[in-house]
Protein backbone atom coordinates (compact mmCIF):
# COMPACT_ATOMS: atom_id res chain seq x y z
CA UNK A 1 0.00 0.00 0.00
CA UNK A 2 1.12 3.34 -0.69
CA UNK A 3 0.61 6.09 2.01
CA UNK A 4 2.14 9.85 1.61
CA UNK A 5 0.59 13.30 2.88
CA UNK A 6 0.03 15.79 0.15
CA UNK A 7 -0.46 19.64 0.64
CA UNK A 8 -1.91 22.95 -0.93
CA UNK A 9 -2.39 26.63 0.13
CA UNK A 10 -4.62 29.31 -0.50
CA UNK A 11 -5.21 32.96 0.45
CA UNK A 12 -7.93 35.38 0.89
CA UNK A 13 -8.61 38.35 -1.26
CA UNK A 14 -6.65 40.77 1.40
CA UNK A 15 -3.05 38.98 0.81
CA UNK A 16 -1.02 41.49 -0.87
CA UNK A 17 -0.31 39.18 -4.17
CA UNK A 18 -4.43 39.07 -4.45
CA UNK A 19 -4.91 42.79 -4.21
CA UNK A 20 -3.13 43.14 -6.70
CA UNK A 21 -4.59 40.16 -9.34
CA UNK A 22 -7.64 41.67 -7.98
CA UNK A 23 -7.34 45.29 -8.89
CA UNK A 24 -5.44 43.99 -12.61
CA UNK A 25 -8.79 42.24 -13.44
CA UNK A 26 -11.07 44.61 -12.41
CA UNK A 27 -8.88 46.76 -14.91
CA UNK A 28 -9.37 44.47 -16.95
CA UNK A 29 -13.25 43.80 -16.76
CA UNK A 30 -13.83 47.96 -16.70
CA UNK A 31 -12.19 48.01 -20.41
CA UNK A 32 -13.83 44.96 -22.00
CA UNK A 33 -17.36 45.98 -20.50
CA UNK A 34 -16.66 49.09 -22.96
CA UNK A 35 -14.75 47.73 -25.30
CA UNK A 36 -14.83 44.30 -25.85
CA UNK A 37 -11.52 44.14 -28.22
CA UNK A 38 -9.56 45.93 -25.86
CA UNK A 39 -6.11 44.40 -25.64
CA UNK A 40 -4.57 44.40 -22.07
CA UNK A 41 -1.92 43.36 -19.97
CA UNK A 42 -2.30 45.12 -16.75
CA UNK A 43 0.04 44.36 -13.91
CA UNK A 44 -0.37 45.87 -10.02
CA UNK A 45 2.34 46.67 -7.03
CA UNK A 46 1.31 47.08 -3.84
CA UNK A 47 3.24 48.38 -0.72
CA UNK A 48 2.54 50.34 2.31
CA UNK A 49 0.27 53.51 1.41
CA UNK A 50 1.30 52.64 -2.42
CA UNK A 51 -0.95 50.76 -5.58
CA UNK A 52 0.37 51.39 -8.97
CA UNK A 53 -0.80 49.68 -12.31
CA UNK A 54 1.41 49.50 -15.03
CA UNK A 55 1.45 47.60 -18.23
CA UNK A 56 0.21 47.45 -21.97
CA UNK A 57 -3.82 48.64 -22.56
CA UNK A 58 -5.39 49.37 -26.35
CA UNK A 59 -9.01 50.17 -26.11
CA UNK A 60 -11.18 52.88 -27.14
CA UNK A 61 -12.59 52.75 -23.10
CA UNK A 62 -12.59 55.30 -20.91
CA UNK A 63 -12.40 54.43 -17.64
CA UNK A 64 -11.07 56.57 -14.02
CA UNK A 65 -8.66 54.21 -13.05
CA UNK A 66 -7.54 56.00 -10.29
CA UNK A 67 -11.65 56.05 -9.04
CA UNK A 68 -11.82 51.98 -9.48
CA UNK A 69 -8.43 50.83 -7.47
CA UNK A 70 -9.79 52.99 -4.81
CA UNK A 71 -13.25 51.29 -4.92
CA UNK A 72 -11.39 47.38 -5.45
CA UNK A 73 -9.43 48.43 -2.49
CA UNK A 74 -12.42 49.80 -0.22
CA UNK A 75 -14.42 46.34 -1.36
CA UNK A 76 -11.61 44.08 0.07
CA UNK A 77 -11.46 45.53 3.42
CA UNK A 78 -8.81 47.90 3.59
CA UNK A 79 -10.38 51.43 4.54
CA UNK A 80 -10.47 53.32 7.54
CA UNK A 81 -9.20 52.72 11.33
CA UNK A 82 -9.30 48.86 10.67
CA UNK A 83 -7.08 49.87 7.65
CA UNK A 84 -3.73 48.76 9.54
CA UNK A 85 -1.81 51.14 7.56
CA UNK A 86 -2.85 50.77 4.27
CA UNK A 87 -6.02 52.54 3.23
CA UNK A 88 -8.40 53.12 -0.04
CA UNK A 89 -8.71 56.58 0.78
CA UNK A 90 -5.41 57.66 1.36
CA UNK A 91 -3.00 55.62 -0.53
CA UNK A 92 -1.05 57.19 -3.23
CA UNK A 93 -2.45 55.87 -6.57
CA UNK A 94 -0.02 55.91 -9.51
CA UNK A 95 -0.63 55.00 -13.85
CA UNK A 96 1.81 54.08 -15.64
CA UNK A 97 -0.51 52.06 -19.00
CA UNK A 98 1.08 52.21 -22.30
CA UNK A 99 -0.16 50.74 -25.59
CA UNK A 100 0.44 47.36 -26.78
CA UNK A 101 3.48 46.68 -29.03
CA UNK A 102 2.31 46.59 -32.63
CA UNK A 103 5.12 43.91 -32.79
CA UNK A 104 2.68 41.94 -30.59
CA UNK A 105 -0.62 43.00 -32.21
CA UNK A 106 0.13 42.13 -35.81
CA UNK A 107 0.65 38.46 -35.20
CA UNK A 108 -2.31 38.48 -32.82
CA UNK A 109 -4.28 40.60 -35.26
CA UNK A 110 -3.98 37.99 -38.02
CA UNK A 111 -1.96 34.92 -37.73
CA UNK A 112 0.64 33.18 -39.57
CA UNK A 113 -1.06 30.12 -40.46
CA UNK A 114 -4.60 31.76 -41.72
CA UNK A 115 -6.41 29.82 -44.66
CA UNK A 116 -9.18 32.45 -44.62
CA UNK A 117 -11.19 30.76 -41.59
CA UNK A 118 -12.12 34.19 -38.92
CA UNK A 119 -11.56 31.89 -36.14
CA UNK A 120 -8.06 31.15 -37.87
CA UNK A 121 -7.05 34.71 -38.10
CA UNK A 122 -6.50 35.29 -34.01
CA UNK A 123 -2.95 34.31 -33.58
CA UNK A 124 -1.98 33.09 -30.02
CA UNK A 125 -0.67 36.52 -28.51
CA UNK A 126 2.49 34.56 -26.95
CA UNK A 127 4.43 32.00 -27.08
CA UNK A 128 3.61 28.86 -24.23
CA UNK A 129 3.00 25.82 -22.82
CA UNK A 130 -0.69 25.56 -20.91
CA UNK A 131 -1.83 22.76 -18.59
CA UNK A 132 -5.35 21.49 -17.69
CA UNK A 133 -6.15 19.06 -15.10
CA UNK A 134 -9.15 17.38 -13.15
CA UNK A 135 -9.87 14.38 -10.81
CA UNK A 136 -12.83 12.49 -9.17
CA UNK A 137 -11.52 13.04 -5.88
CA UNK A 138 -14.71 15.79 -5.71
CA UNK A 139 -17.79 16.77 -6.92
CA UNK A 140 -16.45 19.58 -8.92
CA UNK A 141 -13.44 17.46 -9.80
CA UNK A 142 -10.86 19.01 -8.46
CA UNK A 143 -7.81 17.68 -6.47
CA UNK A 144 -9.14 17.95 -2.38
CA UNK A 145 -5.95 19.83 -1.14
CA UNK A 146 -7.28 23.17 -3.03
CA UNK A 147 -10.70 22.37 -2.69
CA UNK A 148 -10.64 22.16 1.08
CA UNK A 149 -7.87 25.25 1.45
CA UNK A 150 -10.09 26.97 -1.12
CA UNK A 151 -13.24 26.70 1.46
CA UNK A 152 -11.53 27.67 4.57
CA UNK A 153 -10.45 30.73 2.77
CA UNK A 154 -13.94 31.89 1.28
CA UNK A 155 -15.06 31.10 4.85
CA UNK A 156 -12.99 32.68 6.69
CA UNK A 157 -13.70 35.98 4.40
CA UNK A 158 -17.38 35.59 4.85
CA UNK A 159 -17.22 35.55 8.68
CA UNK A 160 -15.10 39.00 8.72
CA UNK A 161 -17.52 40.51 5.98
CA UNK A 162 -20.80 39.44 7.80
CA UNK A 163 -19.33 40.23 10.98
CA UNK A 164 -19.49 37.04 12.78
CA UNK A 165 -15.82 37.38 13.95
CA UNK A 166 -15.73 41.33 13.33
CA UNK A 167 -11.98 40.94 15.02
CA UNK A 168 -10.64 39.53 11.69
CA UNK A 169 -8.63 41.66 9.30
CA UNK A 170 -8.53 41.13 5.75
CA UNK A 171 -5.07 39.34 5.40
CA UNK A 172 -5.00 35.77 5.42
CA UNK A 173 -4.20 32.29 4.78
CA UNK A 174 -4.80 28.66 4.59
CA UNK A 175 -2.87 25.33 4.11
CA UNK A 176 -4.42 22.09 4.15
CA UNK A 177 -2.76 18.48 3.98
CA UNK A 178 -4.38 15.37 2.95
CA UNK A 179 -3.37 12.03 3.66
CA UNK A 180 -3.48 9.55 0.38
CA UNK A 181 -3.64 5.64 0.40
CA UNK A 182 -3.17 4.29 -3.19
CA UNK A 183 -3.73 7.68 -3.88
CA UNK A 184 -7.13 7.94 -2.93
CA UNK A 185 -7.40 10.46 -0.13
CA UNK A 186 -8.44 8.75 3.48
CA UNK A 187 -7.87 11.30 6.05
CA UNK A 188 -6.88 15.36 6.69
CA UNK A 189 -3.57 15.49 8.41
CA UNK A 190 -3.24 18.86 9.18
CA UNK A 191 -5.25 22.24 9.00
CA UNK A 192 -3.11 25.31 8.88
CA UNK A 193 -4.74 28.91 9.10
CA UNK A 194 -3.06 32.50 9.76
CA UNK A 195 -5.53 35.03 9.81
CA UNK A 196 -4.82 38.68 10.59
CA UNK A 197 -6.76 40.40 13.58
CA UNK A 198 -7.01 43.63 16.08
CA UNK A 199 -4.50 43.88 18.38
CA UNK A 200 -7.61 43.51 20.89
CA UNK A 201 -9.88 41.05 20.77
CA UNK A 202 -13.05 41.29 22.74
CA UNK A 203 -11.02 42.64 25.81
CA UNK A 204 -8.53 40.13 25.10
CA UNK A 205 -4.89 41.81 25.15
CA UNK A 206 -2.46 38.38 25.98
CA UNK A 207 -1.04 36.96 23.00
CA UNK A 208 -1.36 33.55 24.37
CA UNK A 209 -5.48 34.63 25.15
CA UNK A 210 -5.97 36.39 21.58
CA UNK A 211 -4.46 32.71 20.55
CA UNK A 212 -6.78 30.90 21.96
CA UNK A 213 -9.96 32.75 21.26
CA UNK A 214 -9.26 32.56 17.77
CA UNK A 215 -8.44 28.61 17.46
CA UNK A 216 -11.13 28.21 19.21
CA UNK A 217 -13.43 30.85 16.86
CA UNK A 218 -11.90 29.43 13.61
CA UNK A 219 -12.58 26.04 13.66
CA UNK A 220 -16.19 26.59 15.09
CA UNK A 221 -17.30 29.27 12.83
CA UNK A 222 -14.80 28.47 9.82
CA UNK A 223 -13.72 25.21 9.84
CA UNK A 224 -16.61 23.13 10.58
CA UNK A 225 -19.31 25.41 8.28
CA UNK A 226 -16.43 24.88 4.91
CA UNK A 227 -16.21 21.16 5.52
CA UNK A 228 -19.79 20.23 7.28
CA UNK A 229 -20.82 18.47 3.46
CA UNK A 230 -17.99 16.55 2.92
CA UNK A 231 -17.94 12.62 3.27
CA UNK A 232 -14.49 13.15 4.97
CA UNK A 233 -14.24 15.75 7.62
CA UNK A 234 -11.46 17.42 9.76
CA UNK A 235 -11.80 16.58 13.82
CA UNK A 236 -9.93 17.84 16.75
CA UNK A 237 -9.12 14.61 18.05
CA UNK A 238 -7.50 13.28 14.71
CA UNK A 239 -6.46 16.28 11.98
CA UNK A 240 -3.40 18.80 13.34
CA UNK A 241 -5.05 22.52 13.92
CA UNK A 242 -2.48 25.23 13.75
CA UNK A 243 -3.99 28.33 14.18
CA UNK A 244 -1.33 31.63 14.14
CA UNK A 245 1.71 29.83 14.74
CA UNK A 246 3.67 32.82 15.14
CA UNK A 247 1.22 34.48 18.06
CA UNK A 248 -0.49 37.22 16.38
CA UNK A 249 -0.67 38.67 13.30
CA UNK A 250 -1.81 42.12 13.74
CA UNK A 251 0.38 43.49 11.10
CA UNK A 252 -0.64 42.48 7.24
CA UNK A 253 -1.74 43.26 3.89
CA UNK A 254 0.71 45.61 2.12
CA UNK A 255 1.82 47.51 5.33
CA UNK A 256 3.33 44.25 6.04
CA UNK A 257 4.43 42.64 2.73
CA UNK A 258 4.66 43.95 -0.84
CA UNK A 259 2.14 42.40 -3.20
CA UNK A 260 2.57 41.63 -6.99
CA UNK A 261 -0.02 40.45 -9.74
CA UNK A 262 0.74 36.79 -10.80
CA UNK A 263 2.32 35.54 -8.09
CA UNK A 264 -0.18 33.01 -6.51
CA UNK A 265 -0.40 31.06 -10.02
CA UNK A 266 -0.14 27.75 -7.79
CA UNK A 267 -3.31 29.14 -5.58
CA UNK A 268 -5.08 29.83 -8.72
CA UNK A 269 -5.29 26.75 -10.29
CA UNK A 270 -4.48 22.82 -8.35
CA UNK A 271 -2.60 23.57 -5.52
CA UNK A 272 0.81 22.13 -6.77
CA UNK A 273 -1.15 18.56 -7.67
CA UNK A 274 -0.93 19.34 -11.21
CA UNK A 275 2.03 20.72 -13.49
CA UNK A 276 1.92 24.30 -14.13
CA UNK A 277 2.97 26.12 -17.23
CA UNK A 278 4.27 29.27 -15.62
CA UNK A 279 1.72 31.97 -16.96
CA UNK A 280 0.13 34.09 -14.61
CA UNK A 281 -4.18 35.03 -15.67
CA UNK A 282 -4.83 38.04 -13.99
CA UNK A 283 -5.20 41.53 -16.00
CA UNK A 284 -4.85 39.66 -19.56
CA UNK A 285 -7.41 39.77 -21.51
CA UNK A 286 -8.21 36.47 -23.93
CA UNK A 287 -6.26 36.91 -26.58
CA UNK A 288 -3.19 35.87 -24.09
CA UNK A 289 -3.50 32.29 -24.06
CA UNK A 290 -1.63 32.18 -20.76
CA UNK A 291 -4.97 32.48 -19.84
CA UNK A 292 -7.68 31.48 -22.00
CA UNK A 293 -5.46 28.47 -23.29
CA UNK A 294 -5.54 27.36 -19.16
CA UNK A 295 -9.21 27.78 -18.86
CA UNK A 296 -9.46 25.20 -22.28
CA UNK A 297 -7.29 22.89 -20.84
CA UNK A 298 -9.13 22.62 -17.89
CA UNK A 299 -12.17 22.26 -19.78
CA UNK A 300 -11.10 19.32 -21.66
CA UNK A 301 -9.43 17.60 -18.63
CA UNK A 302 -12.75 18.29 -16.97
CA UNK A 303 -15.10 16.90 -19.86
CA UNK A 304 -12.37 13.53 -19.92
CA UNK A 305 -13.20 13.10 -16.56
CA UNK A 306 -16.56 13.91 -16.57
CA UNK A 307 -16.85 11.46 -19.44
CA UNK A 308 -15.64 8.33 -17.14
CA UNK A 309 -12.52 8.22 -19.33
CA UNK A 310 -10.36 8.78 -16.78
CA UNK A 311 -10.04 9.49 -13.67
CA UNK A 312 -7.56 11.59 -13.62
CA UNK A 313 -6.56 13.48 -16.91
CA UNK A 314 -3.97 16.15 -17.13
CA UNK A 315 -3.62 18.18 -20.56
CA UNK A 316 -0.73 20.51 -21.80
CA UNK A 317 -1.14 22.48 -25.05
CA UNK A 318 1.73 24.60 -26.33
CA UNK A 319 1.18 27.68 -28.73
CA UNK A 320 3.59 30.14 -30.69
CA UNK A 321 3.08 33.56 -30.97
CA UNK A 322 0.89 34.54 -34.03
CA UNK A 323 0.19 31.09 -34.82
CA UNK A 324 -4.03 30.08 -34.26
CA UNK A 325 -3.40 25.79 -34.46
CA UNK A 326 -1.53 24.61 -31.13
CA UNK A 327 1.92 23.33 -31.77
CA UNK A 328 0.83 20.23 -29.93
CA UNK A 329 -1.50 18.70 -27.79
CA UNK A 330 -0.85 15.88 -24.90
CA UNK A 331 -3.12 14.25 -22.53
CA UNK A 332 -2.26 12.13 -19.50
CA UNK A 333 -4.11 9.56 -17.50
CA UNK A 334 -1.94 8.86 -15.03
CA UNK A 335 -2.77 4.99 -16.03
CA UNK A 336 -6.16 5.90 -15.09
CA UNK A 337 -7.69 6.23 -18.55
CA UNK A 338 -9.72 4.01 -20.40
CA UNK A 339 -8.34 4.08 -22.76
CA UNK A 340 -4.33 4.47 -24.15
CA UNK A 341 -3.00 8.46 -23.49
CA UNK A 342 -2.53 8.72 -27.41
CA UNK A 343 -6.06 7.23 -27.33
CA UNK A 344 -7.70 10.09 -25.07
CA UNK A 345 -4.91 12.84 -27.66
CA UNK A 346 -7.08 11.58 -30.57
CA UNK A 347 -10.40 12.50 -28.75
CA UNK A 348 -9.56 15.88 -27.51
CA UNK A 349 -8.24 16.92 -31.45
CA UNK A 350 -11.53 15.24 -33.05
CA UNK A 351 -13.57 17.24 -30.42
CA UNK A 352 -12.16 20.15 -29.52
CA UNK A 353 -11.19 23.48 -31.34
CA UNK A 354 -7.96 24.82 -29.17
CA UNK A 355 -7.19 27.87 -31.56
CA UNK A 356 -7.38 30.76 -29.47
CA UNK A 357 -10.36 32.77 -31.73
CA UNK A 358 -12.45 29.28 -30.89
CA UNK A 359 -11.64 29.81 -27.26
CA UNK A 360 -12.76 33.28 -27.18
CA UNK A 361 -15.85 32.52 -29.21
CA UNK A 362 -16.36 29.05 -27.05
CA UNK A 363 -16.45 30.74 -23.64
CA UNK A 364 -17.56 34.14 -24.55
CA UNK A 365 -14.56 35.52 -23.35
CA UNK A 366 -14.47 38.88 -24.75
CA UNK A 367 -18.52 40.02 -23.42
CA UNK A 368 -18.57 37.99 -20.10
CA UNK A 369 -17.90 41.50 -18.20
CA UNK A 370 -20.64 43.61 -20.34
CA UNK A 371 -22.81 40.42 -20.01
CA UNK A 372 -22.56 40.62 -16.18
CA UNK A 373 -22.79 43.79 -15.54
CA UNK A 374 -19.12 45.02 -15.96
CA UNK A 375 -17.79 42.40 -13.12
CA UNK A 376 -16.22 38.87 -14.36
CA UNK A 377 -12.78 38.20 -14.17
CA UNK A 378 -12.42 40.35 -11.07
CA UNK A 379 -14.39 37.46 -9.15
CA UNK A 380 -11.80 34.66 -10.76
CA UNK A 381 -9.00 37.08 -8.99
CA UNK A 382 -9.40 35.29 -4.95
CA UNK A 383 -10.22 31.51 -4.26
CA UNK A 384 -9.38 30.01 -7.87
CA UNK A 385 -10.47 30.07 -11.42
CA UNK A 386 -11.58 26.55 -11.17
CA UNK A 387 -13.69 23.89 -9.64
CA UNK A 388 -15.85 27.38 -8.40
CA UNK A 389 -19.17 26.40 -7.09
CA UNK A 390 -19.80 30.01 -6.59
CA UNK A 391 -19.32 31.52 -9.62
CA UNK A 392 -20.71 30.46 -13.28
CA UNK A 393 -17.61 29.92 -15.23
CA UNK A 394 -18.19 28.60 -18.42
CA UNK A 395 -14.90 27.01 -18.87
CA UNK A 396 -16.49 24.39 -15.88
CA UNK A 397 -19.70 23.20 -17.69
CA UNK A 398 -18.40 20.31 -19.52
CA UNK A 399 -22.04 18.70 -19.64
CA UNK A 400 -22.38 18.81 -23.28
CA UNK A 401 -19.06 17.53 -24.37
CA UNK A 402 -19.03 15.07 -22.10
CA UNK A 403 -21.83 13.44 -23.11
CA UNK A 404 -20.37 13.72 -27.02
CA UNK A 405 -17.10 12.25 -25.73
CA UNK A 406 -19.36 9.21 -24.15
CA UNK A 407 -20.96 8.53 -27.57
CA UNK A 408 -17.61 8.74 -29.52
Amino acid sequence: MSQYVFTSESVTEGHPDKICDQVSDAVLDALLAQDPASRVACETVVNTGLCMITGEVTSNAQVDFIHLVRNVIKEIGYSGARAGGFDATSCAVLVALDQQSPDIAQGVNEADDHAGDPLDKVGAGDQGIMFGYACNETPELMPLPISLAHRLSRRLAEVRHNGSLNYLLPDGKTQVSVVYENDKPVAIDTILISTQHTAEVDGISDEQGIRERITEDLWTHVVEPATADLALKPSREGTKYLVNPTGKFVVGGPQGDAGLTGRKIIVDTYGGYARHGGGAFSGKDPTKVDRSAAYAARYVAKALVAAGLAERAEVQLSYAIGVAKPVSILVEAFGTGKVSNAELTNLVQQHFDLRPGAIIETFGLRNLPQQRGGRFYQDTAAYGHFGRPDLNLPWEDVSAKAEALQKS
